[in-house]
């Protein structure tokens, strides 16, 4: 096969992995209406016993999730508020949709989080639905700081859990307890209300306290996690001194911990998982059947420091090339998850895909019949317009005949910038959805 049949194959491989897990398909998979008996996945809930159904939500992935949820209900749904990332509109009639910034936290995220605050405590009651629509990058979206944390506040220590490479789990933990909304505080706000909350996971394992913060859900984290994980990243003394004295404080017993397992406010909370990494990679692996390769799904859950996970994936390929095994060709190695990457002082551009793909590069230069693709399935792999990379035998060849060193590009974190003049960026544009990341490589 040539390297361009190879890149047809991938690319339709990643396509089928993100049909699967298109936002608005997945509210409609999950959600049936018969009259006045709504079916959420396998719980039924009359609509009759409310006065009034609201929306809200924060994530990637909210635009069509809002618009599949107004096309289910109608005009049962009375208001509704969802803030995305900058890019990640698409029409809705009734439930308002609003951007802000992602991954740091702006102003308009403040807006749209008071706003939501208000909403649910206006509409808050016992003969009240609401319909909480999760999805990756809630987080930094569903902005409303805990008292005396300033939006500056939360936009340092966001940025310096980032650069440090602290994981999706570490980052929300601090999140969590700087937060009104996080950590269960949209549930509390909801109080009495029944809650349906909707999630697409973008986090390892499907953590619920993790996803978008949890802002539903109980959570397990805890005032000692979060000094720990500033201590452990040795940023402890650079975040801003009132988010040092708020951890002191909970440690202290003089600040509530968010609400755990068993907390009363939770008790009309339904929750539902309605799309996660599994499932992109599952239809990935029926794609790459159907285009004729052997397919093995190594793991949805792979973490740890993007180059190590990176010759980690090599090696595997090398062994099928060069022993047959665990697979022979043509074969497709599927893996998913999310790495890490610690920018320590670089001031290079790229995301954690494209590091993937450009240590790889490194690894597999000479190999024939191989290729290697890495992409963010919300279309952005850090702060740039790329979704991944690919690589393949000949990517360390081709840079060096443009006077481009490899291994340099890969010590500065500057892989944007390696595979711009390759035309080996994969741009999908912001695709709505986010599952985390997938990993492919094709032995032909």
């Amino acid at each position: 096969m040539s390297k361009k049949d190879l890149r047809k194959d991938a690319k339709m491989i990643l396509d089928s992995a993100l049909e699967a897990v298109n936002p608005y398909n997945a509210v409609k998979k999950a959600i049936q209406l018969n009259g006045s008996i709504l079916k959420v996945q396998d719980r039924e809930i009359d609509l009759d016993n409310f006065d009034r159904i609201v929306a809200v939500g924060a994530g990637k992935a909210g635009a069509p999730m809002a618009s599949a949820l107004e096309d289910i209900l109608g005009d049962r749904l009375k208001r509704g508020l969802v803030v995305v990332k900058d890019g990640h509109l698409s029409p809705t009639r009734l439930i308002k949709v609003t951007e802000a910034s992602h991954p740091v936290p702006d102003a308009r995220g403040v807006e749209a989080g008071n706003r939501i605050a208000e909403l649910l405590t206006e509409y808050a009651g016992p003969n009240t639905l609401v319909f909480s629509l999760i999805s990756g990058g809630g987080s930094a979206l569903l902005v409303s700081p805990a008292e005396g944390i300033t939006l500056s506040d939360k936009q340092k220590t966001t940025s310096l859990l980032l650069a440090c490479g602290a994981d999706i789990v570490e980052i929300n933990t601090i999140r969590k307890h700087l937060s009104k909304l996080k950590g269960g505080g949209l549930a509390s706000l909801a109080t009495p209300s029944r809650v349906v909350s909707l999630i697409i996971s973008d986090v390892v394992g499907d953590r619920l306290d993790s996803i978008a913060s949890g802002p539903t859900v109980a959570d397990h984290s805890t005032w000692q996690d979060c000094r720990e994980i500033l201590t452990k990243y040795d940023i402890y003394g650079q975040v801003p001194e009132v988010v040092r004295k708020r951890i002191e404080k909970g440690l202290a017993g003089e600040l509530p911990e968010t609400p755990k397992p068993g907390d009363t406010i939770l008790k009309k909370v339904g929750t539902f998982i309605i799309a996660n990494n599994r499932g992109a990679l599952s239809h990935a692996k029926a794609k790459a059947g159907e285009l004729g390769y052997k397919t093995l799904v190594l793991s949805s859950t792979i973490e740890g420091e993007t180059k190590e996970i990176a010759r980690m994936h090599t090696a595997i390929a090398r062994e099928i090339v060069e022993a047959d095994q665990p697979l022979s060709p043509p074969c497709a190695v599927i893996t998913g998850g999310e790495t890490t990457v610690n920018l320590g002082d670089s001031t290079g551009k790229g995301g954690r895909n494209q590091e993937f793909a450009l240590a790889a590069a490194l690894e597999i230069a000479g190999l024939n019949n191989l290729l290697v693709l890495s992409a963010g399935t919300d279309g952005t792999d850090g702060p740039t317009d790329a979704a991944g990379a690919w690589a393949d035998g000949e990517t360390v060849e081709r840079a060096l005949a443009k006077g481009m060193k490899p291994a340099e590009y890969l010590a500065e974190h500057d892989a944007y910038n390696f595979f711009a003049p390759l035309k080996d960026l994969v741009i999908t544009g912001p695709t709505k959805t986010n599952v985390m990341d997938i990993r492919l490589m094709l032995i032909a």
